[in-house]
């Protein structure tokens, strides 16, 4: 399928007849043809016309041309003198409403960022209502506003002003490089969605192709994934089980690999996402749903939310529910260091078969699993279940073991994002490989020896293990989310390593791409976000979860933002990150992302510059309390790099001045703070 319905030299446009048009916008239009539309097209081909007509330039023109990401088609492309014209009509429409104007302006915004052939260009967002006032329109004696990447902020017209609207900016503006219409409609697109995009376009179109941006070192989300279904395809065929270990810098694809394994398991084959992310589970659901109810919707089918809601839960779970379910198929009381399945508790008809339903199971955040110390605990205190004598990651090997053929478990395994305590790291899960289960075969990349999984001690964990394979491509090297600054995760690791040469080089090398402003004015910050968000980019605040002393800013981390709306709802509610009032931890916040982000850094994380060191706090009734603990401290420093490396775009770091006469906000709990990063380079505002 071509990525437009319709496209023509201006020329040649002019000279075709309008039932020749529209025929050609019928024979590619994939839905049914309704009167509506077919009347929306005869009136935008008259309007087009009399553009065309009246422009001294020759150019190209496109209908219906398809923007991947967004899953929507801009109604008319008009490439002129260089610059791309993305033209939006609402027929019949009097007004410009503010849904249609972010509407139009994510089509420049999409195209300007992921489309190869309009990174250079000029690109000038229109939206037209028909029938709107001449009043309403864009001020014919006023200046046009632009930005930095040479995107127009979008620009209204009527039918009738359209002509004078685009002889306008054609005279503003001086002669570009001509656009080759071949090679932009043809472009190859290089998406970098956030993951609820992402997730949204594998579940409704079961297709990764069109939402994955190739690197060309084939390190990328496409060959890690095609690695994995190969693994759990040898394994069926061999009547095997194995595990993959998936590493990668923050914001490299990992969710987004276990995500489509999931969802593109072949021959009927089940598998299911897991995670212990909370936040994430809910907001992906409650995403996916509501995508899935619209798009039944406008099928003419019906749909209520909680079955769509039912449906989104079979491929994507907590992790609690499933490792209950296995839980309650034990022998109780567990007697000695053994579980046991009990037979009363599962079917006949299972065959003695005590696994769950999915051969396949993907575990995001791997690192994150409990150690036997603390599931023990919980299970005792919460489940009466005492003397449970697994770690979390042992009994989920134990679970998928249950299979009396073949399974296959997919670790998603981020490095230095252990935030909780109790959180075991990668080496419980290869201590239980080498003890429990010698029979299972461990696909890794080389870079899960490096010293930011299980210290640094997994090749030796590994050593003598046969059952070991390396595939390189089992690492993503390159961030997805911050497409602006594929190195920003290099930049923050090298920030809270203290290592300020490096940390100052690499920013030179990200900063004209990936804006990092610093304030101690929250409201400076409110408004650098306000200023740099377009269309329906999403911002937020975010804070540590030991930030208590920030109450005087309005900011207080005891009261939970619901994290649905706050990463899903329009700016119009009030618990919409939008909104600029509620905050997300690193909680809230690990596995998903913003496009622009506000960082308010409280005391409990602060720069000793006397001793080059960072200083690790928390607040205990009424005074700062030093965390002692090394695994405290290094929860604390991971809580940070997830904050640091949460925005797709650009953040702003804010940093209060503090006050001398609140003994628990003194100014010397924050400058210096402030003053490291004004060492590495970052921008005042």
């Amino acid at each position: 399928m071509q990525r437009f319905f319709y496209s023509e030299t201006c020329a040649r446009f002019l000279d075709q007849d309008v039932s020749s048009i529209l025929g050609d916008l019928s024979k590619h239009n994939v839905f049914d043809l309704t009167l509506e539309q077919r009347d929306a097209w005869l009136q935008e081909i008259s309007i087009m016309k009399q553009v065309v007509s009246g422009l001294a330039a020759k150019g190209d023109i496109a209908f219906e041309y398809t923007i991947p990401r967004l899953g929507k088609r801009v109604d008319v492309v008009l490439l002129v003198n260089g610059i791309v014209f993305t033209i939006e009509f609402k027929v019949g429409a009097s007004e410009f409403l503010a849904n249609d104007k972010e509407q139009v302006w994510d089509y420049a915004l999409d195209l300007k960022n992921f489309h190869e052939e309009s990174r250079e260009c000029v690109i000038v967002p229109i939206l037209v209502a028909t029938e709107a006032s001449e009043s309403d329109c864009t001020n014919n004696s006023g200046e046009f506003c632009y930005y930095d990447d040479q995107v127009y902020y979008p620009l209204f017209s009527n039918g009738k002003g359209l002509l004078p609207l685009i002889n306008r900016i054609l005279s503003k503006e001086s002669s570009h490089s001509p656009i080759d219409a071949h090679e932009w409609l043809t472009s190859r697109y290089n998406p970098t969605p956030t993951i609820i995009q992402a997730a949204s376009a594998l579940y409704m179109n079961h297709s990764v192709e069109d939402i994955t941006k190739h690197e060309a070192d084939k390190a990328g989300i496409d060959v890690c994934t095609a690695i994995i279904l190969d693994i759990i395809r040898k394994s069926k065929e061999n009547h095997r089980k194995s595990i993959c270990f998936v590493t990668g810098v923050p914001g490299a694809g990992k969710t987004l690999v276990g995500l489509n394994v999931a969802i593109q398991q072949e021959h009927g084959d089940l598998a299911v996402y897991l995670s212990g992310n909370g936040p994430l589970v809910k907001v992906l659901t409650e995403a996916l749903a509501r995508d899935k109810v619209q798009k039944e919707k406008t099928a003419g089918n019906k749909c209520t939310k909680t079955e769509a809601e039912r449906q989104v839960s079979r491929f994507i779970q907590i992790i609690h529910r499933y490792r209950d379910n296995m839980l309650a198929k034990l022998k109780v009381p567990i007697q000695g260091a053994q579980i046991e399945i009990d037979p009363q508790k599962i079917s006949k008809a299972a065959n003695s078969n005590a696994a769950e339903v999915e051969n396949v199971a993907i575990f995001d955040e791997a690192q994150r699993m409990w150690d036997m110390r603390h599931l023990s605990a919980w299970l005792s205190r919460k489940k009466g279940l005492s003397n449970f004598p697994m770690s979390e990651g042992e009994f989920l090997i134990w679970s998928l073991d249950q299979h009396k053929d073949w399974a296959t478990i997919v670790c998603l395994v981020g490095g230095g994002q252990e935030i909780n305590s109790g959180e075991g790291g990668i080496g419980l899960w290869i201590q239980a490989l080498n003890d429990t289960f010698p029979d299972w075969q461990i696909y890794i990349s080389d870079k899960l020896t490096d010293k930011e999984y299980a210290e640094g001690n997994v090749a030796a964990l590994l050593e003598g293990n046969a059952n070991v394979h390396i595939e390189h491509n089992l690492h993503l090297a390159v961030s997805q989310r911050s497409y602006r600054a594929e190195t920003l995760s290099l930049w923050v690791h090298q920030l809270l390593d203290l290592d300020i040469p490096s940390a100052k080089t690499t920013y030179e090398g990200i900063r004209d791409r990936y804006p990092i402003v610093l304030t101690r004015d929250l409201k400076k910050a409110k408004d650098w976000l306000r200023e740099h968000a377009r269309g329906s980019e999403r911002y937020g605040m975010l804070v540590s979860s030991k930030a208590f002393r920030l109450k005087p800013l309005a900011i207080d981390i005891r009261t939970q933002a619901d994290i649905v709306p706050w990463f899903l709802n329009p700016i119009t509610d009030i618990r919409s990150s939008l909104f600029l009032e509620d905050v997300a931890t690193e909680f809230d916040i690990q596995g998903l992302e913003l496009d622009w982000t506000c960082l308010v850094w409280d005391g409990d994380f602060r720069y000793d510059s006397t001793r080059h060191c960072w200083q690790h706090f928390n607040f205990r009734s009424d005074r700062w309390q030093n965390i002692n603990i090394a695994e405290g401290r290094a929860y604390q420093l991971n809580a940070y790099r997830v904050l640091l490396t949460r925005a797709r775009q650009g953040m702003v770091i804010c940093i209060p001045e503090g006050n001398p006469a609140d003994a628990t906000r003194l100014p010397e709990f924050y400058d210096p703070t402030y003053e490291y990063f004004k060492q590495l380079g970052i921008k005042e505002i």
